[in-house]
């Protein structure tokens, strides 16, 4: 990976809120064909320089019939075959207008999972509430970072099942007060719209005093050297 950054420098973008992205993947091959698990793999890291992520927020639609992935199954990894069954759901939800699926359960639908390719965090009553981690969900670096700086900036945090109902319910008394995905490229990325059984609900903009806007910002500052990495994530290359 150094010797990649290092080949790749001149692509690192100086824009605010670019970035070089680092994909690494691997992939079986065999000079065979054949259904079994393979001997040989291939190990590959891309670099592409990206600008910034989507700002507009999300629109949501609440999935209560296609499945993502099931317990038990490779939900909780970037596995290439999770994204096969959200292919076709997806693209129905964006031409009812929708940007994403929020994915639930697949016994019953009525847990919320994860949004699209991200976690998905809410504040509610004054906690930052995501779902617990099963192998379903995705155990995300970036979910994990938000967590522990959370708990660092004096947030209450909650790691639990999140029923659909309890989405429904806070929106109605006003107990959710901000809901946003996170994930390695939108790092956070904020939601405007959750469609509940066909009914929009909709959460106010967030503001300079929102806790997304605020650990945001920390955790770039984190990754651009503004900040004091006491969690030792950041790999320093030099160059």
């Amino acid at each position: 990976l150094q010797a990649l950054i290092e080949l790749d420098k001149k692509w690192i973008p100086k824009s605010e809120g670019s970035s070089l992205y680092i994909r690494p993947f691997m992939f079986a091959y065999e000079a065979r064909l054949g259904v079994k698990v393979a001997d040989h793999f291939k190990f590959i890291i891309i670099n592409s320089p990206v600008a910034a992520y989507q700002s507009k927020p999300y629109r949501l639609k609440v999935e209560d019939h296609f499945v993502r992935t099931a317990e038990g199954g490779t939900g909780f990894a970037k596995c290439a075959g999770n994204y096969g069954g959200a292919f076709y759901p997806t693209q129905i939800a964006r031409e009812e207008g929708f940007d994403q699926i929020l994915w639930t359960d697949h016994k019953e639908h009525k847990y919320i999972d994860e949004v699209g390719m991200m976690n998905v965090m809410f504040v509610i009553n004054g906690k930052l509430v995501t779902p617990q981690l099963n192998s379903a969900i995705l155990d995300g670096v970036t979910r994990d970072s938000i967590l522990t700086l959370a708990t660092d900036m004096g947030m209450p945090v909650e790691e639990r099942r999140v029923s659909v109902a309890e989405i429904e319910e806070g929106f109605r008394s006003g107990q959710i007060t901000e809901a946003f995905g996170a994930g390695t490229a939108a790092v956070v990325a904020p939601i405007a719209v959750i469609n509940i059984h066909g009914k929009d609900y909709s959460i106010q903009p967030a503001s300079a005093d929102s806790f997304q806007t605020r650990v945001k910002k920390k955790l770039h500052d984190i990754r651009m050297g503004d900040a004091t990495d006491i969690h030792n994530w950041n790999f320093i290359i030099k160059g």
